[in-house]
């Protein structure tokens, strides 16, 4: 039923008989109201202010505005010894007043059972991320879920409104949906999804709605080709002069004829008699990935901490943990000796499995479970880490490295991680 007013004069008579028969009509209990129409301040405070004075209990209520358009919904009770009749009647004067179309559902006790009985449902939180959202992202998404019979509670968009014309800065669009019921199949469910991936320039991310997402609170990062765009080993080869046989070294342990200390132990010798002041000189031209400077300053805001864990050297850790303000830096470190490299690693060697080991000490040190961590990484050395951690995530990885993770991101900067932790873009400049 739809109760609708489009003007701000009073009701003709017979209008209001009209309404007034179709109130009763509608006169249960528990009802539905849905609003919507052009916001303005004080909708909501003037009908529920009505409701109020009759001591009406909110059973459920949402409400959001989309370009000054609102849609609000409210299920509520009318306790039995109210006048359903002329509650209903003060909301369509008000409604109509303010230019508002209101309707109202009854809801049967069978039906408003079904929907408490609906809240014990797993629930799953699916963000969507590109540097534009098109209506053919979402249709392939919405229909992903569609397929697995499960229902699509909200969607929120998490990144700020984009400008209407290319203002010549990199685009990020995010939303977020909040899904509830059991997939048929979890299997082809995510891999429909990546699917999805393939099909269209976005990003997904599908993940259980536990209490762990909102507690995240340490936040690993790979160095190389992850928190800074370069290899640094390529580069400390180039001064050298020996880049080709490090690249051949580095080849031939990605065909797995060489497992990661070998090839590491391999190419670091080669190093030998290279001036440790080139180190600082290829610090200064290191480039920090996309997003990298505006993500550790929202997650320091925000009292996470952050670890570099990387098969790379202490040297340059050291340099991004003084610039970025790093928590913890555990790396790889080149032996000096008299101002040169001797060609040689100094310590233990951090490799795949110690990557994983290093992660869950540094969380053990700050008391935390594993399941409030993140881990972000782009090699296969870094496959571990990801599984590891209660948030894995394959950033702008290889293919193989991708598909093996549980989430990735290809499309944007570092700084969409906050998008898989709920932050909106709002929360980042209020």
């Amino acid at each position: 039923m739809l109760l609708a007013a489009e003007s701000s004069r009073p009701l003709p008579d017979m209008a209001m008989a009209l309404q007034s028969r179709r109130l009763a009509e509608v006169a249960e209990s528990i009802l539905l109201l849905h609003v919507t129409g052009e916001d303005k301040p004080g909708i909501t405070a003037s009908l529920t202010r009505i409701l109020g004075r009759q001591q009406v209990e909110i059973l459920d209520i949402n409400q959001t505005v989309i370009h000054k358009t609102l849609l609000l919904g409210m299920l509520v009770r009318i306790p039995p010894e109210v006048e359903s009749t002329a509650v209903l009647k003060d909301l369509l004067f008000t409604a109509h007043h303010a230019s508002l179309q209101l309707r109202i559902t009854p809801v049967d006790d069978d039906q408003y059972d079904a929907w408490v009985q609906r809240q014990g449902k797993p629930r799953y939180i699916l963000t969507l991320l590109a540097r534009r959202l098109a209506a053919e992202h979402l249709a392939a998404v919405s229909s992903v879920i569609a397929d697995q019979e499960m229902n699509i509670d909200i969607i929120t968009r998490l990144s700020g409104r984009p400008p209407r014309e290319d203002d010549g800065r990199p685009r990020r669009a995010c939303v977020e949906f909040s899904i509830r019921g059991q997939p048929r199949d979890e299997d082809a469910l995510r891999a429909a999804l990546m699917a999805t991936t393939q099909q269209h320039p976005v990003d997904i991310a599908w993940q259980r709605d536990n209490i762990y997402r909102r507690i995240r609170r340490l936040v690993a990062f790979d160095m190389d080709s992850t928190l800074i765009q370069h290899e640094v080993i390529d580069e400390l080869a180039r001064d050298a002069g020996v880049y080709d046989k490090v690249a051949a070294i580095t080849e031939s342990a990605m065909r797995g004829e060489l497992d990661f200390n070998q090839s590491l132990i391999q190419r670091v010798a080669l190093l030998k008699g290279l001036r440790a002041a080139t180190l600082e000189r290829i610090a200064n031209r290191l480039t920090l990935s996309e997003g990298a400077e505006r993500l550790i300053c929202a997650l320091k805001s925000f009292g996470y901490k952050t670890a570099i864990i990387s098969g790379g050297f202490a040297f340059f850790g050291n340099v991004l943990r003084d610039r970025l303000g790093i928590d913890y830096v555990r790396t790889n470190d080149l032996e000096v000796e008299q101002g040169v490299l001797t060609g040689r690693v100094k310590g233990e060697i951090i490799n795949a499995a110690r990557k994983a080991q290093l992660l869950q000490e540094i969380a053990a040190q700050e008391n935390i479970s594993l399941q409030q961590t993140i881990a972000v990484g782009d090699g296969a050395n870094d496959l571990p880490m990801l599984a590891a951690a209660g948030l894995g995530i394959a950033f702008h990885a290889k293919p193989l490295v991708a598909q093996s993770a549980r989430h990735k991101i290809s499309t944007l900067g570092l700084d969409s991680i906050l998008y898989l932790i709920g932050v909106r873009d709002r929360d980042l400049t209020a």
